[in-house]
């Protein structure tokens, strides 16, 4: 993205603003919520849940089946502010909150159901989201599965606590 464009199409619109204004109270809710006791694993899985969606937002880019119109910053093509704070914020807090499995697949398929079919369209709607060859319904069940593989391989690796009796 050209430093002109930036300057006259994107930066100080209301979609900024937007985009600002998520990355920014996301994270302020977040550390309202953290359960400081668990801020390792909520953590380990905050960080390994980014990296996933950034792995998976910069596939699709790439791969020309989705882009963005509006950016929060002038040097990347990705929706930072999605990608750093709103979706791993709100898969940290399902991890931190349902804690069985039953809980934490029932909380990332609403959660799943929300972004697919109300947040994406919605970004597609105020022009911040361009779909070129994707579909709202390929999103949902990528919204589960990364979280629940994440989930899945965190229980894997962390030491287990040994009872002793």
């Amino acid at each position: 993205m050209s430093g002109e464009y930036y300057l006259h199409h994107d930066l100080f619109s209301w979609q900024w603003w937007l985009l600002l204004i998520l990355l920014f109270v996301s994270w302020i809710v977040w550390l309202r919520l953290a359960d400081r006791s668990r801020m390792k694993d909520i953590l380990l899985f905050g960080s390994m849940i980014t990296l996933v969606i950034i792995v998976l937002d910069y596939t699709g880019s790439e791969l020309q089946l989705w882009s963005y119109a509006y950016q929060l910053l002038p040097f990347t093509t990705h929706l930072s502010s999605v990608d750093f704070s709103v979706l791993p914020v709100c898969h940290m807090l399902v991890y931190q909150f349902c804690r069985s499995w039953k809980a934490f697949l029932a909380a990332n398929t609403v959660m799943a159901l929300l972004f697919a079919f109300v947040a994406e369209p919605l970004f597609v709607y105020w022009d911040i989201y361009l779909m070129d060859h994707w579909e709202f319904v390929y999103s949902f069940p990528i919204y589960i599965a990364k979280a629940a593989f994440l989930k899945w391989l965190l229980e894997r690796i962390s030491p287990r606590k040994q009872e002793f009796g």
